[in-house]
């Protein structure tokens, strides 16, 4: 049997973790099909979106350890989807560019992003996905907000 508690359903935070969760479930399910990880998803679109970053700064933006973002990068630099260049002035820093190959892949991952969402989001009029989408926005600035003043330095 496995029914979920009314009183959990009574509680929106359990909806969307819940919800949350089979979402990137089969987004992940979808990216391991070529290899890839959510994290290799998100690096290709924050150098796509913001543009050429050190790598550092990369896992910074994203909320990525340090030593994880170099096997990311690792990686996506191996299938040939970016390039890393060291600084002629400061060999630590190394800045990671987005090649063809992987604007083209974001491509095709964002149209199969949508393609779960569309999915997962099956029930909703278009109306209704679009409130859906600008209150979780909503709570989505409100939370990144909290986690910026937690952050040291800011």
């Amino acid at each position: 049997m496995n029914e979920t508690p009314p009183s959990l359903l009574e509680l929106t935070t359990y909806l969307m973790s819940r919800t949350g969760k089979v979402a990137r479930g089969r987004l992940a399910d979808r990216l391991a099909e070529r290899g890839l990880r959510l994290w290799h998803m998100s690096v290709l679109a924050a150098l796509i979106d913001f543009g050429p970053h050190v790598q550092r700064e990369l896992a910074a933006r994203l909320a990525i350890d340090r030593s994880d973002i170099v096997k990311i990068v690792d990686d996506l630099a191996v299938a040939g989807l970016v390039e890393r260049a060291r600084d002629t002035t400061d060999r630590r820093r190394v800045t990671v560019t987005v090649g063809p190959a992987g604007r083209t892949l974001l491509d095709r991952l964002h149209a199969e992003a949508l393609a779960v969402q569309d999915d997962l989001l099956a029930p909703l009029t278009t109306v209704e996905r679009r409130r859906l989408a600008a209150l979780l926005r909503r709570v989505y600035d409100h939370v990144q907000e909290d986690v910026g003043a937690q952050r040291p330095g800011r």
